[in-house]
């Protein structure tokens, strides 16, 4: 991996390419893609470890880990493109009016849920309306209250259990 790094070693680049391009494709197809995704996830991970080979650290992780954890990020990235909806498959002009039934079953449910809400303790409550009515992430909310980042995450937790526990 240095002497790609260091030299672009086209030889070197060969061996890594031959060691870590089957065991890529197993990890991405053991991760649920098919042959044909995970053989060109696999390419292409290898083709971004050619250019950002200069990036390694060997001080941070060993070359399997930093391969591995390209591999399993561009994975993500592919799976979270995947799910995204192409413009022709969203709806187009009014939506129908709901149902009655519906309006006051989702009218009944939003009056529950703010009961709920209102039985949290303060610091729980506050920090759920930010995160899901302010669509604020953790860390946004952190840098915002000056608490840390795991007692953000603790409360939040705990109180989506307790809004849980009030709404079944």
């Amino acid at each position: 991996m240095l002497a790609v790094a260091r030299h672009a070693d086209q030889t070197a680049f060969a061996a890594l390419f031959a060691h870590f391009a089957p065991r890529l494709k197993a990890f991405l197809m053991k991760s649920g893609a098919t042959a044909a995704q995970a053989e060109d996830c696999a390419q292409d991970v290898m083709a971004t470890v050619w250019r950002k080979a200069g990036q390694f650290d060997p001080e941070r992780a060993s070359v399997a880990t930093w391969i591995f954890t390209i591999a399993r990020n561009r994975r993500i990235d592919l799976l979270r493109r995947d799910r995204r909806p192409e413009p022709e498959d969203l709806p187009w002009g009014p939506e129908p009016e709901p149902d009655q039934a519906d309006a006051l079953a989702l009218q009944q449910d939003s009056q529950r849920l703010g009961e709920a809400l209102a039985q949290l303790p303060e610091e729980q409550r506050a920090l759920i309306e930010r995160a899901y009515f302010g669509d604020l992430s953790h860390s946004e909310i952190a840098a915002a209250t000056g608490l840390p980042l795991g007692t953000i995450k603790s409360r939040i937790r705990l109180a989506l259990e307790k809004l849980r526990q009030k709404l079944t």
